[in-house]
């Protein structure tokens, strides 16, 4: 049994850790491995959710326009885009497979019910292997900037959002950039382990290691302004949104809305700096495939005024509809499943304490 001084001490822990709670959650506060995980978790759920959209997408595109042996497209799972290169006429891939859709909510009841609901999930399993440590690296590296600039610059400063945002983008693309060429390079050329080594080696004695970076530049100047964008509204709708609610933490439709309305905003202003990546990117791979002699790699801003040359001023922001229903939702889906796993090991880390304050005023 307990003395009165143990369970005064443990009353006096009790009402500490109350008021921690209350301003600032500090004991609760996760590990890196659990926001590795919670960035994990979001991860599969997005792409679970967002791929069949692109899968249907893409699909669609290919009955209009045959994809011709060593074009490009590229694909998207909710979490990175990725270039996909058509293989030879006698390929089955599943962008090929045929299909008479009169447009997605068609497309959607015919590909699950001639070819099963596992189709709106092809293409997947190897683009998790880049998007999925891409994520983790990129929230994760997030929150612990964060935590670094709120300590320097204090809680209320608006350039901490856009300072994280920026960096942990930078530095999750720099990671994942050369293991996406190589994942490319595979599925290009149908290449053995060994013959990609080769090939590699092969790449490195002739353009150096900066060649493992290829197409790096305009994937950064899309995804950095983005992320910084992002982050910074993110942030601004959530604090408003938890304040009319009057919550000391955000639910999983504070989280919803605000990465919708964030992530909608951010692709809207850097639309023009995807046009242009999604160009050069098909372009390098095309050059890639068919053993074409690469010319001379076009600068970002001439690519853009070729195409105000071209379209007008609207072409730098051709497919701000289809952008929008892809990212929006899928950043949604990402921060508020994220935000939800970070709230659960919160929850667990507080039953831990009370554990250890029952067990020793025990």
């Amino acid at each position: 049994m307990a003395s009165g001084d143990e369970l005064c001490g443990s009353l006096f822990c009790e009402r500490e850790i109350m008021g921690s709670e209350e301003n600032n959650n500090e004991l609760y506060k996760i590990t890196t491995s659990q926001q590795a995980i919670a960035s994990c978790c979001g991860a599969f759920v997005t792409s679970l959710l967002v791929t069949p959209l692109d899968v249907v997408k893409i699909r669609l595109q290919a009955q209009s326009n045959s994809f011709a042996n060593g074009k490009c497209f590229v694909y998207s799972n909710g979490l990175m885009d990725h270039v996909y290169v058509c293989e030879d006429g006698k390929s089955k891939a599943w962008y090929k497979k045929p299909g008479h859709f009169r447009g997605m909510l068609d497309a959607f009841v015919k590909i699950i019910k001639l070819e099963g609901i596992k189709s709106l999930w092809s293409g997947l399993p190897p683009t998790l292997i880049m998007a999925v440590p891409s994520t983790v690296i990129y929230f994760t590296s997030y929150d612990q900037l964060s935590e670094v600039l709120i300590s320097k610059l204090g809680k209320d400063s608006d350039y901490i959002p856009v300072l994280a945002g920026s960096i942990s983008r930078l530095g999750s693309l720099t990671v994942v950039s050369p293991l996406e060429l190589i994942r490319t390079k595979m599925q290009s050329r149908q290449l053995s382990y060994k013959q990609l080594h080769i090939c590699i080696n092969n790449t490195l004695a002739k353009d150096g290691w900066l060649s493992l970076w290829r197409g790096w530049g305009p994937t950064a100047l899309r995804d950095v302004p983005f992320s910084a964008m992002y982050w910074y509204h993110y942030e601004r709708i959530k604090k408003r949104l938890c304040k009319t609610f009057d919550v000391h933490e955000p639910t999983f439709m504070i989280s919803f809305t605000s990465g919708a309305a964030a992530g909608s905003i951010a692709a809207t202003v850097t639309l023009p700096f995807d046009v242009v990546k999604t160009h050069k990117q098909t372009e390098i791979w095309e050059y890639e495939t068919l053993n074409l002699s690469q010319k001379k790699s076009t600068s970002t801003w001439t690519v853009m005024k070729t195409i105000v040359a071209e379209h007008g001023f609207t072409g730098l922001f051709a497919g701000i509809v289809p952008r929008l229903i892809k990212v929006a939702p899928a950043c949604a889906i990402m921060i508020s499943t994220y935000e939800y796993g970070k709230s659960f090991f919160r929850k667990l880390n507080k039953q831990k304490i009370y554990k250890a304050i029952n067990s020793h005023s025990s």
